[in-house]
C-alpha cells in the first residue's frame, strides 16, 4: 500500500483515489483508481490502478465484491466503461478479471495490457 500511496502522491495528474478494503471490521485490502484524469491515455475515464487482498483473506470473495463494488460507484458516475491493466507471466489476474467480464482492448500501458469492462445502456 506504502508503494501505492507514494505513486498516488508523485502523480496528482492521476486524479488518484484511493480506499481501504474491509472485511467486518478488519482491513484486507486495498483499492486505487485514476478517477477520470484531465489529461493521459486514460483522459476522463476510470481506471483500476491498485486492487490488492491481503494473501490471508485471497480465494473469498473478497477481490470479488470489492470489484462490483467499484464498477458500481463508477457506473453511477456516468461512466460507460471501467478500465484496469496487468503484467502478463505467472500468477497474473487475468482470469479473475476475465470472469467479472472484463476483455482485452489492444492496448498496452507501460507494458501492460490494458482490459475494459463495458457496461450494458441503462
Amino acid at each position: 500500500m506504502s508503494k501505492s500511496l507514494k505513486e498516488a502522491a508523485k502523480k496528482p495528474e492521476a486524479n488518484p483515489w484511493y480506499r481501504a478494503v474491509y472485511r467486518g471490521d478488519e482491513p484486507v485490502g486495498f483499492v486505487m483508481l485514476s478517477w477520470k484524469p484531465p489529461s493521459g491515455l486514460f483522459k476522463g475515464r476510470h481506471f483500476i490502478w491498485r486492487l490488492l487482498v491481503d494473501k490471508r483473506y485471497q480465494r473469498r470473495g473478497i477481490g470479488r465484491e470489492a470489484l462490483t463494488q467499484i464498477a458500481a460507484l463508477v457506473r453511477a458516475d456516468g461512466a460507460t466503461e471501467l478500465l484496469t491493466s496487468y503484467e502478463p507471466g505467472d500468477g497474473e489476474p487475468l482470469p479473475f478479471y476475465q470472469k467479472f467480464g472484463f476483455e482485452p482492448t489492444g492496448e498496452m500501458d507501460d507494458g501492460e495490457i490494458v482490459l475494459r469492462l463495458a457496461f450494458p445502456a441503462q
